[in-house]
């Protein structure tokens, strides 16, 4: 998607998000469609969103997909890989080439997946708002197209966008209201993984298309994903009223 059409599309995305940061937004859905919004204006395949826990280890939050494959990649960023020294520096690494021998010495483990799972070149952009790094969004292609300067710019202003729905526009100086901010967002994550097996094992279905099912359930009846989740574990909540998949 190139000149007038992206520019079109990225105005109407950025009045998407404008609308969805009100009192108690659902950060967790805002966080997937911002990933998904990656995939769409660039030339990238797959996104993720990480952040740090209370420990400083990244956490999967939303990604462009649910993957397992995928979402296990971004799991292995915990203690390596590009967005470990992204969130550490505050720094983006951007156009890193997976198939070069340096990238296999620095990251055994993640570049070895990564090119298992077909993806070449990789990206790591900072969520930042001023001096404070909270974690990072990874971008993923599968085939060796550098990503540009304004893609990167437009990448960055994605992540900050995620930064500033994380954090609900409260400034980071409050650091006991970031990090329960923070945590919150990483403990609703849980309860989502655990709902949508939940549901795929109750369907005999994949957990990307558990997970699709559900979040349209959700999003047509204005309910939180988190709130939505605890009700299914906490065996509160007929799943049967959940259309499931259509089966191919």
């Amino acid at each position: 998607m190139i000149g007038m059409a992206r520019e079109r599309r990225l105005a109407e995305i950025f009045v998407e998000v404008a609308d969805s940061l009100v009192e108690d937004f659902d950060v967790i859905d805002l966080l997937h469609r911002l990933s998904a919004r990656c995939v769409e204006l660039l030339d990238v395949s797959a996104a993720g969103i990480l952040l740090a826990d209370t420990h400083g280890e990244l956490q999967i939050i939303a990604a462009s997909d649910e993957h397992t494959r995928l979402l296990e990649l971004l799991a292995l960023q915990h203690d390596q890989g590009p967005c470990v020294e992204c969130y550490a520096t505050g720094a983006a690494r951007t156009n890193i080439d997976l198939t070069r021998a340096e990238a296999s010495a620095a990251w055994p483990r993640f570049a070895a997946q990564a090119r298992a799972t077909g993806y070449v070149t990789t990206h790591a952009i900072p969520l930042r708002l001023r001096h404070r790094v909270v974690g990072a969004l990874n971008l993923f292609q599968t085939a060796p197209n550098p990503l540009g300067d304004d893609d990167i710019a437009l990448a960055q202003a994605l992540a900050d966008v995620a930064t500033i729905a994380v954090l609900q526009q409260r400034t980071l100086e409050q650091s006991h209201v970031e990090n329960s901010q923070l945590q919150n967002a990483l403990t609703s994550r849980i309860l989502i993984e655990q709902a949508k097996g939940v549901l795929a094992e109750r369907w005999n279905t994949s957990v990307d298309e558990a997970f699709a099912a559900f979040r349209a359930y959700a999003r047509a009846r204005h309910l939180r994903l988190s709130d939505l989740a605890a009700r299914i574990i906490a065996g509160d909540f007929d799943t049967g009223s959940i259309p499931a998949p259509e089966r191919p």
